[in-house]
């Protein structure tokens, strides 16, 4: 029986890096399964920090995964499962789509993503995964702060000061308008809530 599961944690966390490989797995044992992808430091790719990526079909706001998986049932025969990274990035709407293919379609779903922004608030994607998934895993792979405490928080430095205020989804490592650059850092609670840097 599917089941919809949500696997989620802080930046370096090893979500990608558990994606690519449940799905390397799945698909050596024979199942046919789509590697999706939103927003990821290497477009239409999941790509970890340790260096492995492989192509995935960009989630646009606008696609249709109950859709896009009619049309690979259509087009390659029976779909088996979904890896779904930077889900947090998906829209309510699609983790709802997520929901539906699990239930009245067996096929299995697994979601990867951060739980909350640079604000510490939930992304709506994760919002909808924490009410819908069958399964919850937080990953801990001993992410830390500066301090060197377990991190749980990514804060989003503009030319180095942290900010509480701003879009939800801004690409960060990368130079802006103006001269501004947008880097993510992983904290603790207490220096995500005073902001201090090491």
């Amino acid at each position: 029986m599917a089941q919809l599961r949500f696997f989620y944690g802080t930046m370096g966390s090893g979500k990608s890096t558990l994606a690519l490989q449940i799905h390397h797995n799945l698909s050596r044992a024979g199942q046919h399964g789509l590697l999706l992808t939103q927003l990821d430091r290497v477009e239409s790719a999941v790509s970890s920090r340790l260096g492995v990526a492989q192509p995935a079909i960009e989630v646009r706001p606008d696609l249709d995964l109950c859709r896009l998986a009619a049309s690979v049932c259509r087009e390659v025969g029976p779909l088996h499962h979904l890896i779904c990274d930077e889900a947090q990035f998906y829209a309510p709407e699609q983790i709802e789509q997520l929901a539906e293919l699990v239930d009245d379609h067996d096929v299995e779903v697994y979601a990867f993503g951060l739980l909350t922004d640079f604000r510490g608030r939930l992304f709506p994607g994760s919002a909808r995964l924490m009410e819908l998934a069958d399964e919850r895993s937080e990953l801990r792979v001993e992410a830390r702060c500066w301090c060197n405490r377990l991190a749980t928080h990514n804060a989003r430095l503009v030319n180095g000061v942290q900010v509480y205020v701003g879009e939800t989804v801004l690409v960060g490592d990368i130079e802006h308008a103006d001269e501004v650059t947008v880097t993510y850092e992983l904290r603790c609670r207490r220096h995500w809530t005073n902001g201090a840097a090491g």
